[in-house]
Order: structure tokens, then sequence, then C-alpha cells
């Protein structure tokens, strides 16, 4: 499992928006990182490492980035998005071994780094991360 948190560089005009960038400035993260796995599985002949058997989860909880990033029509409200940030929905797809899920808002675990949270929120995330 891998997380970041930092400013994005340019200035997003919506949350859709600033999700979607997260999303495919995170799919340049990990896209490296599979295939560095894959090479380090073929070069050494790991057996478990094959790309059928090695799947990533990408866990989104913005509704409207979810559904830009599995399908790819443009919406006029989304169609400003730079064609940089799409590079990445071709990749998408249990075939290619990366799928992206939603995950409930309140069952967000990076929400505990990035935003004040309420106390009773805190300590739910808190619960999940490290149980207790």
């Amino acid at each position: 499992m891998t997380w970041v948190s930092k400013l994005q560089t340019e200035i997003a005009l919506s949350m859709l928006e600033a999700e979607y960038i997260a999303l495919s400035t995170a799919m340049q993260d990990l896209v490296p990182m599979r295939r560095l796995l894959m090479e380090i599985g073929e070069k050494c002949n790991l057996d478990f490492v094959k790309p059928a058997m090695v799947h990533s989860t990408i866990f989104e909880d913005n509704n409207g980035a979810l559904g830009l990033a599995k399908s790819p029509k443009m919406t006029p409200r989304t169609k400003h998005i730079g064609v940089k940030y799409h590079w990445f929905r071709s990749l998408i797809g249990e075939e290619h071994g990366f799928v992206i899920e939603k995950v409930e808002s309140k069952e967000q675990k990076a929400d505990i780094f990035t935003k004040g949270l309420s106390t009773e929120a805190f300590e739910h995330v808190r619960h999940i991360l490290m149980g207790w």
C-alpha cells in the first residue's frame, strides 16, 4: 500500500477535477512500481509474480472522478480537464491488472491525514487503521 499527500501543481475548478488529477498522479506512481515488480519476478523466475496474479486496486471516494476514469465520454463539465491526466484510462480493467473501486467517504483512510475530522470521525478512521 502506498500513500502520499502533496499539493497539486495546478488549480482545479471542481472537486471532481481535483480528485481526477490526484487519481492520475497516483497512477503515475503505481504503474512504474508494477512494471518493476513484474521485471524482478521475470528475472528471478518467481512464479507468483505474473501479470495474471498481480492486481492493483485503487480506491476513490468521488463518484464523478470514478465515473470519468471508467468511461471515456466527456461532458461539458469535464471537457476542460487537461489531456495529460487521461492517459491512465486505457490501463483500467481486470485484464490490465488495475481496478478502481468505490470507497465510502467515511471509510476513506487517508482522511485522517488530509482533513480536520470530528472526534467521532477521527476515532473511526483511527480504529480502521490501528484497531483501537
